[in-house]
């Protein structure tokens, strides 16, 4: 049997650019970064993708407030906004690879999995959101905002105004997992848990409950590698390495290194919260549950790193 890998497309680096940020230009970062991981599919691999969606929901968000500013629409919920974008990008990446496969003539053929990721009700982070979402807004428009979302939580910036805050919860099931398997057997490339999953909390009676929050991507990506006990975990991001000392005169690339070597650098605080360190936390998490590999590059490396030759490649 081929061996599994599960790919974590950042959402970042589906965006080149301030000036590309359109659908067209989105796909089109697609198209690029799926040439490389049908590379690796050729190579004889099994690939399963996630990917992020942080610009996305952004970008979902920000329609909504300009159309309850502008013509007291309803806001749509953050769940919401995750399963919307779970459908874009898993339909702009299933189409990049189906078109990637034909051209190829290979006989592989790709599926999206709208996800959902079970998460704790007495998370931690539902009594301390800390996940900034959405605009910044002026007194005027968080009074207003807060009379119609009594729920929200709002933290204040200075100098830039007003910016709700989520909750990130830790995943602990992934609820479609079964279909993920049934359609990796049939010979699918699976793209799922887009975005971390879709948050549902289970009730009391049994029946899940969408909530407004962000599950990180990195870590829902660990999971679902862990639980389809995938051979690696390759993430995708926007560099070609980690780095020690990054974007300092003397920033070093990392190359091969040990689970107790990265930690230690961790430990240091060698990486940023808001970028690395979500990737190097997921990396150490999927090692220590039984994962052989973690590859953290970008996507036009991701063939040379699974053979060695590229990125940074974190072993057991």
């Amino acid at each position: 049997m081929p061996k599994l890998v599960v790919i974590a497309i950042g959402g970042n680096s589906l965006i080149k650019d301030p000036q590309h940020q359109s659908v067209e230009d989105q796909y089109a970062a697609i198209c690029e970064t799926v040439r490389h991981i049908v590379d690796i599919i050729e190579d004889g691999y099994r690939a399963v993708i996630s990917h992020g969606n942080g610009p996305q929901v952004g970008f979902i968000l920000r329609r909504s407030e300009i159309a309850y500013l502008h013509e007291e629409l309803h806001f749509v919920p953050l769940a919401s906004c995750v399963a919307d974008t779970q459908g874009a990008l898993g339909y702009q990446i299933q189409q990049a690879l189906g078109n990637e496969f034909e051209k190829r003539q290979l006989a592989q053929k790709a599926v999206t999995v709208i996800t959902r990721v079970e998460v704790n009700q007495d998370d931690p982070s539902f009594a301390q959101p800390a996940k900034p979402i959405g605009s910044f807004y002026n007194d005027q428009q968080i009074q207003n905002l807060q009379k119609d979302h009594p729920d929200w939580t709002v933290l204040h910036d200075a100098g830039r105004g007003y910016r709700r805050v989520v909750p990130s919860p830790v995943p602990v099931r992934i609820v479609e997992l079964d279909a993920i398997e049934a359609l990796i057997n049939q010979g699918f490339c699976v793209v799922a848990i887009g975005g971390g999953g879709i948050a549902v909390t289970r009730l009391d009676d049994g029946t899940l409950e969408g909530r407004d929050a962000v599950i990180d991507k990195d870590n829902a990506s660990c999971l679902l590698a862990t639980r389809l006990k995938a051979e690696m975990l390759l993430i995708s991001t926007a560099v070609d390495n980690v780095f020690l000392n990054f974007g300092q005169a003397d920033q070093k690339a990392l190359d091969v290194i040990s689970v107790e070597d990265i930690r230690r650098f961790m430990e240091a605080g060698h990486f940023a919260a808001g970028s690395m360190l979500p990737k190097i936390k997921a990396a150490l998490d999927f090692i220590e549950h039984g994962g052989a590999c973690v590859i953290i590059t970008s996507p036009q490396l991701l063939k040379a790193a699974i053979r060695g030759k590229a990125g940074t490649r974190i072993y057991r």
